[in-house]
């Protein structure tokens, strides 16, 4: 088990690399679509396109980072004020419902991007990219973090981490 956890947090690791480098991408494409069509008077063909797919596979490809270093939105009022077996419970909970969304989405977005391979999709636009290469980022994006949320269900079992990052010198029981 602790290997699975350390494997996968090495790729959620790499994943928040690989989603930071899109962002640096994009902003680079957008700098020189601002270069192309101010300063050279062109138009710009593939642009927006390439920097719209790139941050929403950023977004996919980054939320196993994002759960792994707990950089979510997470109101934890109530975790504060129950006891810490409650709050596992509560930790628990949660998880298993969140991975049981991911593992939906992931195969949804599997046969979405599925079709889009097998049919040839591609965009409408003038660039025409085939849609299955930025499809690609749901079915993986949302497999990766399966495997982080089993990760931190793992983790909470076997005691190497607090429910909801409260330890009980910071909880507030009634």
């Amino acid at each position: 088990m602790k290997n699975y956890i350390q494997f996968v947090t090495n790729i959620s690791k790499l994943c928040g690399i690989i989603a930071a480098l899109m962002i640096l991408i994009s902003v680079l494409v957008v700098c020189q679509m601002v270069w192309v069509r101010y300063v050279l008077e062109s138009s710009s063909i593939w642009q927006t396109e390439f920097v719209t797919y790139l941050l929403v596979s950023a977004t996919f490809i980054g939320s196993p980072y994002v759960l792994l270093t707990r950089g979510h939105v997470n109101v934890d009022l109530i975790p504060l004020y129950i006891r810490h077996q409650w709050r596992l419970r509560l930790a628990l909970f949660a998880s298993f419902l969140s991975l049981a969304f991911c593992l939906l989405l992931t195969v949804m977005g599997y046969e979405f991007w599925y079709e889009a391979w097998e049919a040839g999709w591609v965009s409408d636009s003038i660039w025409e990219v085939r849609l299955w290469i930025p499809y690609a980022s749901l079915p993986l994006g949302f497999l990766i973090l399966s495997l982080q949320y089993v990760a931190d269900i793992l983790s909470l079992l076997r005691g190497e981490e607090m429910p909801f990052g409260i330890s009980n010198d910071e909880a507030m029981e009634l």
